[in-house]
């Protein structure tokens, strides 16, 4: 039974000396689909390279990280807008708010939050959001921009149940990967009382690696580890959490219709 990895960097020069090794680890592992989410135009390059390479099982999306935004942002974005229509990807991401390394550009995220959330409504894609000491704005954001075709995926989710509730009821998943092994991760305190449909494993490879590589380089064949949590905190098989999890990704990234 296929597992999918939703949010992974494998194409991140961590991965330079050993990426072929990587990506066969988790295949045998039955990690078969890998959604690279996209930071800067500066790695655009180097993810095509990667999905030519593996085309039946890594997946991209497009989109500026909200950490990226700068005094280029609207250049960034210009690529962004061209590029979506030049090639296939599977949501706009990874896009949001992050308060927690600087918040000199915090107005331009804003600005470049809602274009891209634009962006993916009017090319019916999800969107895959990264939320760092700013859940309240974007949930905000999220309520205000609210349309039919506005989905996605609430990446490394780690907020409260009152969160998730927020969240789940504005049509996005919870994207749930190392830190739902953490002992102060909290999560694992409420995530039993949240339907498995709402929930995708990711492990955002390199980084927050599961218990027990914490602190280690990150990377997708760990994401097993997630799974092994989830079981015991929703007291179910493993295949039943791979099974629901994966059935939620394609419904998400509708991969089937991806032809690169």
């Amino acid at each position: 039974m296929e597992i999918v990895d939703t949010h992974t960097h494998l194409y991140l020069d961590q991965f330079d000396d050993d990426f072929d090794e990587t990506v066969r680890r988790s295949i045998e592992n039955n990690i078969s689909k890998f959604v690279f989410p996209s930071i800067s135009s500066k790695y655009y390059n180097k993810m095509i390279e990667c999905k030519k390479k593996y085309p039946k099982n890594i997946f991209l999306m497009l989109g500026l990280h909200p950490v990226y935004v700068d005094e280029n942002y609207l250049q960034e974005l210009e690529f962004v807008k061209n590029e979506i229509n030049q090639n296939n990807f599977v949501a706009i991401g990874e896009i949001g708010l992050d308060k927690y390394w600087s918040t000199e550009f915090y107005k331009q995220q804003i600005k470049a939050f809602e274009m891209q959330i634009d962006l993916a409504v009017k090319k019916n894609l999800p969107i895959i959001i990264h939320c760092r000491d700013a859940c309240e704005d974007v949930i905000d954001i999220l309520e205000k921009k609210k349309n039919k075709n506005l989905r996605g995926i609430f990446h490394c989710f780690t907020g409260s149940y009152e969160d998730a509730q927020r969240i789940i009821n504005l049509d996005f998943s919870l994207g749930i990967g190392g830190v739902v092994t953490f002992k102060n991760g909290k999560i694992d305190q409420f995530l039993n009382k949240i339907s498995l449909k709402n929930i995708v494993l990711e492990t955002d490879s390199p980084y927050l690696a599961p218990v027990p590589y914490r602190g280690k380089r990150n990377e997708s064949s760990y994401i097993i580890h997630v799974v092994e949590k989830l079981s015991e905190i929703y007291d179910l098989k493993i295949d039943q959490i791979i099974k629901q999890t994966s059935l939620n990704s394609h419904k998400i990234f509708n991969f089937d219709s991806q032809d690169f």
